[in-house]
């Protein structure tokens, strides 16, 4: 009964969204004003991943992960973390600068929401000139500094701000400030987590002219306060094979570079496999089954389907995310 699934879009209007998840990533996301987020694989609660077609069409992802367990996610995965679907996968579109926020580890998330820490990467997909944005400090600094920043309007002489462009990759481990700049189109890897600490909104307010929630008292014990120098991840791609961006705890991401026929072996990882496709047209097939995927589509291969062949139209580019 099991294969790869394509889920319904959850679209999320935000204060700061705009039109690129529409024209780049060819999603209609009307009847809403605009369009800051997609959801394209989620577990959380309250915004549960739907099939879109198959057999399985209607079926929500706890359910299917509840029916299935090692079968959908792995045997290892389903250990650790049984019915809960342990990675959110998201497309963002910033038109302005998204608010200056930090997320909290496990042990903190755990403490104060009974929920999963937010660990999470960045794909940058598209970027408009002169695009920036941030990823920690630019120096070493401690809570009273950061404190005198934040109170005095300064925060921004200490962040760490980054131009980006197209094919950029940021990790970002629960602790580190940050926040994503205007003109930036980007897919995001996350742990399954929606809790954010907002730090600062850029004194905006929504149509009703209501500011919106800060969490300054949560935040401070959440911040990484370190300097790491460098923030950008650095990779090599090579055509046709999985090109390594992250590897964490939490989840590994490859780049796959496609330009001819490439068969999978993931007898090695007990894991479902997931691709985001961010270039092109990509045939996968399956056991006795194939499906295409084009630019803008999310995809969950079940743990049970160990050999997978992936043929591009042309060019293609995916990013390939896994639990180890």
């Amino acid at each position: 009964m099991l294969y790869p699934l394509l889920f319904k879009t959850i679209f999320k209007d935000k204060i700061w969204g705009g039109e690129k998840i529409r024209s780049i990533l060819g999603k209609d996301f009307s009847p809403l004003p605009n369009c800051g987020e997609t959801w394209e694989i989620s577990g959380v609660k309250g915004n549960i991943s739907v099939v879109k077609d198959g057999a399985l069409q209607g079926r929500d992802l706890m359910s299917l992960v509840q029916e299935y367990k090692g079968a959908l996610v792995g045997g290892k995965v389903y250990e650790e973390f049984g019915h809960e679907f342990p990675l959110l996968i998201k497309f963002i579109d910033a038109n302005d600068d998204l608010s200056i926020q930090v997320h909290p580890d496990d042990a903190l998330a755990k403490e104060r929401h009974d929920s999963f820490g937010k660990t999470e990467m960045w794909y940058i997909i598209q970027a408009d000139q002169d695009a920036q944005l941030n990823a920690g400090f630019n120096r070493e600094i401690d809570e009273k500094i950061y404190l005198k920043h934040l109170d005095n309007n300064e925060l921004h002489q200490i962040l760490n701000f980054e131009k980006v462009e197209a094919g950029d990759v940021f990790f970002l481990p629960a602790g580190r400030v940050h926040y994503i700049g205007k003109g930036i189109c980007l897919a995001e890897i996350q742990q399954t987590s929606d809790i954010t600490y907002r730090i600062y909104d850029f004194d905006r307010v929504d149509d009703q002219g209501n500011k919106r929630e800060l969490h300054t008292e949560q935040a401070l014990a959440a911040i990484d306060y370190n300097y790491y120098g460098t923030y950008k991840t650095v990779y090599a791609s090579e055509k046709n094979k999985s090109s390594q961006l992250v590897q964490c705890p939490y989840f590994t991401s490859n780049l796959l570079e496609l330009d001819s026929t490439v068969s999978k072996d993931y007898s090695w990882v007990d894991s479902f496999v997931i691709y985001l496709c961010m270039e092109g047209e990509v045939s996968i097939q399956y056991g006795q089954g194939e499906m295409k995927i084009r630019k803008g589509d999310t995809i969950l291969v079940p743990a049970i389907f160990k050999n997978i062949t992936l043929v591009p139209t042309a060019e293609a580019k995916l990013l390939e995310i896994y639990i180890e």
